[in-house]
């Protein structure tokens, strides 16, 4: 059984004749223990799936309109205030893409995780137990640290700090949404190794929210590539970097940086990811694709599946059984 598995997921904003639909048919599964990667642009729908998992959106403007949620082999959308006051923090937890601004600029950074320790293991809520998750995120001098105010660490610092935080309820899953973002390309590289390292070390299962596929490969084992509310492709993160078959995984793997590569530009991605109210008809990249046919507006892709682990939302893919 799935640690998480999504199906079919359609979520709304918005009241009327015509609420946005932000997520339209969404569907990931993610085993114990593994990590998934959600890679997409900004406004491809990635941190409102994120937040859905434990029903973090507020309702209103949020609407869950159908499909399902499951966690432990409940689902969360069927679950009452408690039941969900239980799961946040205690099964899945949360770090977000700018530290300065989830963390408390008032109080001590030790004081912030002992409060989280307070809620889900108050017989650890003291200091011993804030240093070792310290020591446990590679923070130096932990003794010391624990005093500091947020804006008395760097950047890197206070994502660890956050990494600490989301790690002191013990979750069997951690989502982590653009935690590299804010960061310089040195410290993104450190952060990745360390949720890399943590999996290993503590069994949890991942689920990295980037737009970033140049991270991907050191992390994932498993890749869904996002755009407009939908699931474009998804398979193992080898086969899908080696051998990307929807023409929008191409584009963001052709716009990554390669060393070596003596180009004078980068490859760019044509015009941007609609708003969620004007979704195009039919595929909604054609408007941006390279390879777009006449019937590709006309006609809204399935999302087919191809080969043992691979699926791909576009009829006109490249799909050579040798490579799969």
């Amino acid at each position: 059984m799935a640690l998480l598995e999504i199906k079919n997921l359609q979520l709304e904003f918005g009241t009327g004749p015509k609420p946005a639909r932000a997520v339209d048919g969404l569907s990931l599964r993610l085993e114990a223990g593994k990590t998934l990667c959600l890679v997409g642009e900004s406004g491809s729908g990635k941190s409102v799936t994120a937040l859905s998992i434990a029903k973090l959106l507020p309702t209103p403007p949020a609407r869950y309109v159908g499909g399902e949620i499951w966690l432990e082999g409940r689902d969360v959308l069927r679950m009452s205030p408690r039941e969900l006051q239980g799961i946040r923090g205690g099964v899945v937890s949360y770090i977000f893409q700018e530290p300065g601004a989830s963390l408390n600029p008032v109080f001590r950074i030790g004081a912030q995780i002992k409060e989280s320790l307070q809620y889900h293991r108050p017989e650890l809520a003291h200091d011993s137990e804030v240093i070792r998750l310290l020591r446990l995120v590679g923070i130096p001098a932990p003794e010391v640290r624990l005093k500091n105010y947020p804006h008395e660490m760097s950047g890197g610092m206070q994502q660890r700090v956050m990494i600490a935080m989301a790690l002191a309820s013990q979750p069997k899953l951690l989502v982590a949404d653009e935690p590299t973002t804010a960061l310089d390309v040195t410290i993104q590289a450190q952060i990745i190794e360390l949720l890399r390292d943590l999996r290993q070390q503590l069994g949890m299962a991942i689920l990295l929210i980037t737009h970033n596929l140049g991270i991907v490969g050191d992390i994932a084992d498993d890749v869904a590539v996002m755009y407009a509310g939908q699931i474009v492709e998804t398979g193992r993160v080898n086969e899908v970097l080696s051998h990307p078959l929807h023409p929008y995984t191409r584009a963001l793997i052709g716009s990554v940086p390669r060393l070596g590569n003596h180009a004078s530009r980068l490859t760019a991605i044509p015009g941007a990811v609609p708003r969620i109210e004007a979704f195009p008809q039919g595929c909604r990249f054609h408007p941006r694709c390279p390879d777009v046919q006449p019937s590709c507006s006309l006609q809204a892709p399935e999302l087919s599946t191809v080969g043992t682990f691979r699926q791909v939302r576009c009829p006109f893919s490249s799909t050579n059984p040798s490579t799969l």
